[in-house]
């Protein structure tokens, strides 16, 4: 958090971060024998070096960002240093959100930010649970409504089933679910209030997993935000590759990693130009396996199961429910979604529209926003087309839910996607509380944090349209 130096010259430093540069006062207290709490996991991020995201944060886009936070929140958070890697779609998330959360809409705000919490839960995310319950209280919410789900009004409580459905297994939602939720009665939700429903749940679902993909640490006033123990010593170096015992010849690995992987980029390039085309039904066959593949990519079985904390578990019922293959061997799996038989782009983006003024427009940029999102740069490379890169991550995120493209290549993902980065993407999308630094470490060895942020971002708004598809698909056929 970006603030004053309190009891001293006045200067602007950072809060937990590092002492006062004029001054040092955080150095002086200590030297007085006070002994003041050190935050938990030294900066915004466990996984980032936080002179990295200082280091960047120099950039003019990035600082006039930061600016605009402190003036509006009265803080620069975390999540906002860590994204402030990314200006551009830091700008268009801004946006997204204030909406979502300030502006004018059919759902009351203490119950927007009560949905935030709810969908937060789902992936046992402290750090937003926290964040919203604060914001709730601060709009006047009914403080006895966060001892737990069963005290909220039947209305809310009747969202759950959809909202555990969206967290973990999307493709099950079906137009009955709908139906529920909008039949007649006092408890009965408008098309209206459902939609802004339905867009607040897959954003903090999504939300969740650029939480713990990134290692995002709690606020300072956050409950555990602060400890009473030396931080950690920390490589400033700005790519994962020194950290975790990656040096000499694992060093030179990665680097071969990266050679391999432009390589294959340039050659898929190179045979998109000469190729006349695949077949519909190789391409079918493709993904097909692909999506069999993925079954095979899963967490270290040895990651430990934590207990959800009782500040979360009270706003989740069933939390036994998790996300499952989308099809598994021996069992009837559902039919897989068609991308271009409910595409974004000609079905999604119209209804959320017209039943919400201007969230369609600013989803739209933010999706677009990320997808295009480039610098021409791979590791220690310049001037490199990273599209295919992107597409290919892109596309086995929708994959893992079932999202087929007819006129996508799946090969390409095994071409593209080491088996290390398939692992962190499916975790981070799939069950993001399983994510660890170690999987964040070992995936793109030699690349840029920033980099490995940009993945975190795809992860984040393909996780989001993926769920909201299915959403509003079941919103269309109950409609029709």
């Amino acid at each position: 958090m970006i603030v004053a130096g309190s009891d001293c010259c006045g200067c602007t430093g950072i809060e937990g971060y590092l002492p006062c540069e004029q001054c040092g006062d955080v150095r002086n207290k200590e030297d007085r024998g006070i002994k003041i709490p050190g935050q938990l996991g030294r900066g915004p991020s466990s996984f980032i070096p936080v002179e990295e995201i200082l280091q960047e944060g120099t950039e003019r886009a990035q600082r006039q960002l930061f600016i605009e936070a402190f003036v509006s929140a009265g803080r620069v958070d975390n999540i906002t240093m860590v994204m402030g890697l990314h200006p551009e779609y830091l700008a268009s998330f801004w946006k997204t959100q204030y909406l979502l959360l300030h502006l004018d809409g059919p759902l009351p705000y203490h119950k927007r930010h009560y949905i935030a919490i709810m969908a937060a839960a789902r992936h046992q995310c402290s750090y937003l649970v926290g964040f919203h319950v604060a914001e709730f209280l601060k709009v006047g919410g009914n403080p006895g409504w966060l001892q737990g789900l069963h005290r909220a009004p039947q209305k809310l409580r009747n969202l759950n089933e959809i909202n555990k459905i969206l967290a973990h297994r999307p493709w099950l939602i079906t137009k009955e679910h709908i139906e529920a939720l909008l039949k007649t009665g006092e408890n009965s939700w408008s098309l209206a209030e459902l939609i802004q429903a339905l867009v607040l749940l897959t954003h903090y679902h999504s939300l969740a997993s650029f939480v713990f993909g990134c290692g995002i640490n709690l606020e300072t006033d956050q409950d555990g935000g602060h400890a009473f123990q030396p931080p950690s010593p920390r490589s400033c170096d700005s790519s994962p590759a020194s950290e975790d015992g990656v040096s000499g010849s694992s060093g030179k690995d990665a680097m071969q990693e990266v050679e391999v992987l432009m390589a294959r980029m340039k050659l898929l390039q190179e045979c998109q130009l000469e190729e006349e085309g695949v077949t519909q039904e190789e391409m079918e066959t493709r993904f097909e396996l692909e999506k069999t593949e993925s079954l095979l990519v899963a967490p270290a079985v040895d990651i430990a199961e934590h207990a959800l904390p009782p500040n979360v578990l009270c706003f989740v019922e069933e939390p036994e429910f998790g996300y499952k293959d989308f099809t598994r061997k021996g069992e009837q799996a559902p039919p897989t979604f068609r991308a271009q038989d409910y595409t974004w782009e000609d079905h999604g983006y119209s209804l959320i529209n017209r039943l919400y003024p201007d969230m369609g427009q600013l989803l739209d940029e933010k999706f677009q926003v990320v997808y295009n999102l480039t610098y021409n740069t791979i590791a220690m490379h310049s001037g490199v087309d990273t599209t295919t890169l992107r597409r290919a991550i892109w596309n086995y995120i929708h994959c893992v839910f079932g999202i087929r493209y007819d006129d996508y290549d799946y090969g390409e993902v095994n071409q593209l996607l080491e088996r290390s980065l398939k692992v962190y993407i499916k975790t981070v999308a799939c069950y993001p509380e399983k994510a660890t630094k170690r999987m964040y470490t070992h995936f793109w060895r030699h690349f840029k944090h920033s980099e490995k942020v940009h993945v975190n971002l795809l992860l984040l708004e393909a996780r989001m349209q993926a769920a909201l598809l299915y959403a509003l698909r079941a919103i269309t056929r109950f409609m029709t």
